[in-house]
């Protein structure tokens, strides 16, 4: 099905069950400890043995040489894989450095070997025995440092419109600051895991990961085999944050490690190399520039961001907001990008945006008390309804300014005193933040099949995958409503690259564009059902098991009754994004408490309000949004990977010295969804929500913490070392 006129009313109008707070349909494996996981996956082929990976313990340099003799001489030892033995490799597409190692090596814990064995703590122990000598190369871990060398990537060129440097200097108000984020790690529940076994020359891997054709096309590529050689399996995943977009050295790793033991071999990435071997979001610099008029009105704006990763690598685009979210005659958005022997960048939690508005937002707030305005006043005011840098291009939907407005008035922003620090709760300072939310509508083609039997029973097969976020259910919802059955009909089965191939999960385009190829396939099931039962599917009506027309009611189990009925399309989606720009927006409101005596900051509340097309289930959307804040809070106060910059590796590398949220820190969080739709977007009229909720969350938490004690702090994290000593007197 082409999606290239906007959406007109179809069957999801009448939301019988699409857009119903809808408990999650998986919830009872996942709470009894019943849904297969990659690593738990014992049924799926027999005598498995266990790989341990050996990473490399320099970021930058060669191997010299390499001793295996000892590890595979220790007992319970199958196999012990390196590049010498591993065959001819090649690296994926979407792979920066290669997933197995030597003599080269790229960064720190890069997978240099995996030893084989019958039990984990033989393959564990069996690994230590491996002797590498290395040769240690100069490398460069400083973004700081590398800043001056940057250059501009390929991909990304200089965007802007008007004259920003004579619109800057001619502005009666100015605003000149620069915002630093350091690394951070997905640092997702379940680790990247994979079982490889071989039958004959065919791979089938049971594995956690977001894009199952990427890492399908990107197995094959890499052990140069055909892509109908590989068969990837991923039901259900523990958590993916944009680092099981891609293939990663435990899936490659097990292959490798399977054909050489001549049986499956499960492999899991113990925690260090979750941080330092696979990716991360890279560190940046941003430079904010803002002139506006006496009256508020922005004139010129300009954003600059510097980043790093590995040659050939890409940068952190914390511009892209920049671009789209205020009006401003004169604009300019500039990436560079440094070379950097830091493990991989790449994408994480919203990339872009996320990082980028804990810049662009605190700026933005900067200048409201420049002009001596209320923040929320301030935004609304250059509010745009068209495409800044492209006027002639409206937005298909934006309502930013409801967001912030309605946001405004349930959290009670007229209570915020403008003047930082001058409210008290005891021994606590309090301050309230505002940010606007921004992320860009992401689609991508998407197909699904659809079967009906003779009990009048929809499954669904597509190899799109749920990796926590509800996309189990949403697809039954859409199946449900599209073939007019209950949702206890439908039976939805994911994450298999046999099934058709699927948006996948990230980016924020997973909901909206899986559940349009499901449209897409139903709408061709719909017309098969017509078909056999001699009805006219345009004028039929799915209602509880029938199909309804002209005064007849014949069931979807009598369409069936001579056989299963099948249908299988995709969603192709043409160039309505060229003629809208298409994007979802939100307002996030935080109140915080800063000790007075330690400086110590404490969430006390959050609010979000989105808009962003139709929300198919609130119950599971929601989820989404709140954990998304409690991410955004913790990239504001906490998460920081620490750079060893004499021997380039992330030094807190592990779950007790990288630091994330936990109940304790997020007291009250409160979402509202707009009523919208977008038929612009997709046959659903929906658009993605989830990244949304994180993508300004830490200038609204910057801005609470200024309102609480009248200090800025431009380089995140905000910790209490970076304010105490410029904390107010204790009266």
């Amino acid at each position: 099905m082409k999606f290239d006129t906007p959406a007109t009313t179809n069957p999801i109008d009448r939301l019988k069950v699409v857009g119903k707070p809808t408990d999650r349909i998986d919830g009872p494996l996942k709470t009894t400890g019943t849904a297969p996981y990659a690593y738990e996956r014992h049924d799926v082929a027999p005598n498995q043995a266990y790989g341990y990976v050996v990473g490399a313990t320099i970021a930058k340099g060669r191997i010299v040489s390499i001793d295996t003799g000892a590890a595979q001489k220790a007992p319970g030892v199958l196999a012990v894989v390196t590049a010498r033995n591993a065959g001819k490799l090649s690296k994926g597409r979407f792979n920066t450095a290669h997933l197995l190692g030597g003599p080269e090596i790229q960064h720190y814990h890069q997978a240099i070997a995996l030893v084989v064995a019958e039990t984990f703590e033989q393959a564990r122990a069996a690994a230590q025995l491996v002797r590498v000598d290395y040769s240690r190369a100069k490398g460069q871990y400083d973004l700081a440092r590398a800043k001056d060398a940057a250059v501009v990537p390929k991909n990304d060129p200089d965007t802007g419109a008007g004259d920003f440097d004579t619109g800057f200097a001619n502005a009666p108000v100015q605003l000149d600051v620069t915002y630093t984020t350091p690394d951070q790690s997905h640092a997702m529940m379940e680790p990247h895991a994979s079982i490889a076994a071989w039958n004959g020359d065919e791979l089938t891997l049971w594995t956690a990961n977001q894009m199952i054709n990427w890492g399908k096309q990107d197995m094959a590529r890499t052990l140069g085999i055909p892509a109908e050689k590989v068969r990837l399996d991923s039901p259900y995943i523990g958590g993916g944050f944009g680092g099981k977009l891609f293939l990663r050295a435990d899936a490659l790793l097990a292959a490798l490690g399977a054909k050489a033991a001549k049986r499956p071999v499960k492999v899991a990435l113990p925690r260090p190399l979750m941080f330092n071997n696979t990716t991360h979001r890279p560190a940046t610099i941003q430079r904010i520039r803002i002139g506006c008029d006496k009256n508020g009105k922005i004139d010129a704006i300009a954003h600059e961001s510097w980043s790093g990763d590995l040659p050939g690598g890409d940068p952190e685009v914390a511009t892209q907001q920049t671009r789209w979210l205020y009006a401003g005659a004169n604009r300019k958005c500039a990436l560079r990008l440094a070379a950097l022997d830091l493990p991989e960048g790449n994408a994480m939690r919203a990339p872009g945006e996320a990082p980028g508005m804990m810049a662009l937002e605190a700026a933005v707030d900067e200048m409201a008390e420049k002009l001596g305005m209320d923040p929320v006043a301030f935004r609304i005011l250059n509010d745009t309804q068209v495409d800044p840098e492209k006027p002639e291009r409206p937005f298909s939907k934006r309502n930013l300014v409801e967001c912030l407005r309605t946001g405004a008035d349930k959290f009670g922003w007229n209570k915020r005193r403008a003047k930082p620090a001058q409210v008290r709760d005891g021994r606590w300072l309090v301050g309230m933040g505002v940010a606007a939310a921004y992320r860009n509508n992401l689609v991508m083609k998407s197909g699904a099949r659809v079967r009906l039997d003779d009990r009048g029973t929809v499954t669904v097969e597509t190899d799109m995958t749920d990796i926590g976020t509800g996309t189990y259910t949403i697809i039954a919802q859409t199946a449900a409503e599209m073939m007019g059955v209950p949702l206890e009909r439908v039976v939805v089965k994911l994450g298999d690259s046999s099934f058709p191939v699927s948006a996948g999960s990230g980016g924020q385009w997973g909901a909206n564009s899986s559940t349009a190829g499901v449209y897409a396939a139903c709408m061709k099931l719909r017309e098969a059902v017509a078909q056999k039962l001699g009805v006219d599917a345009a004028t039929a009506e799915f209602v509880d098991g029938e199909v309804r027309v002209d005064g007849r009611r014949l069931t979807l189990a009598e369409a069936a009754k001579e056989g299963e009925l099948v249908a299988e399309d995709s969603i192709e989606f043409g160039d309505l994004s060229k003629k809208f720009q298409q994007a979802t927006f939100g307002a996030h409101f935080v109140e915080v408490g800063v000790d007075a005596y330690t400086a110590e900051i404490r969430i006390r509340r959050m609010l979000a309000v989105c808009a962003a097309g139709r929300i198919l289930n609130p119950k599971s959307a929601r989820s989404q949004v709140i954990g998304a804040m409690t991410m955004g809070a913790g990239a504001a106060l906490m998460e920081e990977l620490a750079v060893d910059r004499r021997l380039g590796f992330f030094v807190n590398h592990d779950l007790a010295g990288y630091e994330v949220p936990v109940h304790a820190d997020i007291p009250h969080q409160e979402v509202v969804f707009l009523d919208e739709t977008d038929p612009i977007s997709s046959p659903m009229k929906a658009k993605g929500v989830g990244e949304l909720g994180i993508c300004g969350v830490g200038g609204a938490v910057a801005n609470a913490i200024y309102n609480a004690t009248g200090i800025r702090v431009r380089e995140y994290p905000i910790t209490l070392d970076k304010l105490i000593a410029k904390m107010p007197a204790v009266g």
